[in-house]
């Protein structure tokens, strides 16, 4: 049964919690039980990974995967797998030697919870397990291209490189360019890459649908940065799940500290607007990316 066939009666509002319901299940028979040893590892991994998170990643693959009629066994493998990897990189980022903070989807960061070895740890071996997970024989012949897929996007041309450029600019003002760059590294190139995971799980698509779905996940991991930016200089620490306001207080260059709140919301727009048209060759078949499109523009969260 494909993607659709599994919640082709449920409207977007519905299809989303069944979609998350699914994706924490999977995760949690994918990590190691608590009660494995090393016990206090395992329970810091489920820490990290369970009860909590929008799963936009994942919610993307799914979408990706109705897209192009793909098995939800194959589905799950890959939505954890990078969820696995963002998860990671969340532990990794809230550590004292990064951005140093003590809140994370509501309740204490890894570190604070355990302590700062098994953190790091713990990100060591939630990056290990993605990619275990997609050496399964489930995902048939596109099995090396998923995983060069995922380690492109996670390494230093991708997510770890958009943090140390992060990092690096930390008291520094970047022009919009570096930041953009900064950003489609650090965000948009697992968000590219769970679009891209998802929809390689099923049909083969076109050389013009492949590129059209690349540049629709290239524009939306950009959108949900920036709407990310505007959300920490508006929204409350208890709304957020996060610490509000930390960019700024790190002095950390932003959309909005490079923009101003106007003009962020304003090219926010502008992006939702060509994520949208990016799949509109696609009829109702990009339905799903297109909704979640709408959500990554109007969250609140």
């Amino acid at each position: 049964m494909n993607a659709r066939g599994d919640f082709e009666d449920l409207c977007f509002e519905d299809w989303m919690p069944a979609v998350r319901s699914r994706v924490e299940e999977a995760l949690s028979r994918f990590l190691p039980p608590e009660e494995t040893a090393p016990k206090r590892l395992h329970r810091a991994m489920r820490y990290a990974c369970l009860g909590g998170g929008k799963r936009v990643r994942p919610l993307l693959a799914f979408a990706a995967g109705e897209f192009s009629g793909a098995a939800s066994s194959r589905l799950e493998i890959v939505a954890c797998a990078v969820e696995m990897i963002h998860a990671y990189s969340l532990v990794h980022d809230d550590l004292p030697c990064m951005d140093d903070d003590a809140l994370r989807r509501g309740r204490p960061t890894c570190h604070v919870e355990f302590d700062e070895a098994t953190a790091l740890l713990v990100g060591d071996a939630l990056q290990s397990l993605a990619f275990d997970l997609l050496s399964c024989e489930v995902l048939g012949a596109r099995q090396l291209e998923m995983i060069a897929l995922l380690s492109r996007a996670s390494g230093s041309l991708g997510m770890a490189g958009g943090q140390a450029i992060d990092l690096e600019a930390v008291g520094h003002s970047l022009d919009r360019e570096k930041l953009e760059l900064m950003h489609t590294l650090k965000t948009g190139a697992l968000i590219r890459a769970a679009v891209l995971l998802g929809a390689l799980c099923g049909e083969s698509l076109t050389l013009e649908e492949a590129g059209s779905l690349s540049c629709f996940a290239q524009r939306l991991g950009l959108l949900f940065q920036v709407v990310d930016d505007i959300l920490d200089s508006t929204a409350s620490t208890e709304i957020l799940g996060k610490t509000a306001g930390k960019d700024a207080a790190a002095s950390k260059p932003t959309y909005v500290s490079l923009l101003g709140l106007k003009d962020a919301r304003d090219f926010a727009d502008t992006l939702y607007s060509q994520t949208v048209e990016m799949l509109s060759p696609f009829g109702e078949r990009g339905g799903r990316l297109a909704d979640l499109a709408d959500f990554v523009a109007n969250r609140n969260f």
